[in-house]
């Protein structure tokens, strides 16, 4: 496939996407995610694509088939006790990708981290390297970290936005800026040349507070999403998923959406 068939693997024909990241296994305790195969198979029909470590690219293979497939290239460990906080570190590459089958690989992009000069280089060499193959790259673009709302500010989510797309992302995952209106947002959206879509972070516990975020980000311009706890770690995993289809995909409002959990 060239680069625009397997970006097209991920979107429907509305030019969207529902994907579903199971990459979590590295980084943080799971819970929710004991049976990832059963969890795919049961959430097939109402999402796009999904990220995976390649652990998980080679055993769930077979039911991954007919999906958007994009491989975790990086380990994102947050800081433990005194480990030393590296944000991020690059493990795989290209080479596993084609392996596996994948239409995309992601890597993390922290600006202003301690380690961002490590960082920027291993998603440049990443970059790279999918040039030739052409596996398009999903660069998740955060400042300073993973799980900082109080950071997600509007000024520094334009600038790690932007910096993600100039470094050459043909996509670019990123969070909802914490307190910021939809206008506002789609203003980062608009200045960015590449499609933005918007991760779900920790669970909420809030169904009305993630399906609003996620309209906002739509109405925004907002290409898709990435939501993985808040859909696997939820009580009825199938049937949020099946809420966020409808406003991604079927230009539902969160109100509406919410039915899909009676």
């Amino acid at each position: 496939m060239d680069r625009d068939q397997n970006i097209s693997r991920f979107f429907q024909s509305d030019g969207r996407t529902v994907i579903l990241p199971l990459d979590h296994g590295t980084a943080i305790p799971v819970t929710g995610m004991e049976d990832p195969i059963g969890l795919i198979e049961a959430l097939n029909p109402v999402v796009d694509g999904y990220v995976v470590n390649l652990g998980l690219a080679l055993a769930a293979a077979e039911v991954l088939e007919d999906k958007g497939i994009c491989l975790r290239t990086d380990c994102y460990k947050p800081r433990y006790g005194e480990n030393l906080d590296e944000g991020s570190y690059r493990l795989y590459g290209i080479d596993e990708a084609c392996a596996v089958g994948a239409h995309a690989v992601m890597n993390m992009l922290y600006t202003h981290h301690a380690n961002e000069a490590g960082i920027f280089r291993e998603a440049a060499e990443l970059l790279s390297e999918s040039l030739e193959a052409d596996i398009p790259v999903i660069l998740e673009a955060l400042p300073f970290g993973i799980g900082r709302p109080a950071d997600y500010t509007l000024e520094n989510i334009g600038f790690t936005v932007r910096a993600a797309a100039e470094l050459g992302a043909d996509i670019v995952k990123t969070a909802y800026p914490t307190g910021a209106s939809a206008n506002e947002f789609r203003a980062i959206i608009e200045a960015c040349f590449v499609p933005v879509i918007v991760l779900g972070g920790a669970a909420l516990g809030d169904d009305e507070a993630l399906l609003t975020m996620v309209k906002q980000a739509i109405e925004a311009g907002a290409a898709g999403i990435a939501v993985g706890r808040n859909v696997w770690q939820h009580p009825q995993p199938a049937k949020i998923a099946a809420a966020l289809h409808a406003v991604v995909h079927d230009n539902a409002t969160a109100a509406s959406a919410r039915k899909c959990l009676s």
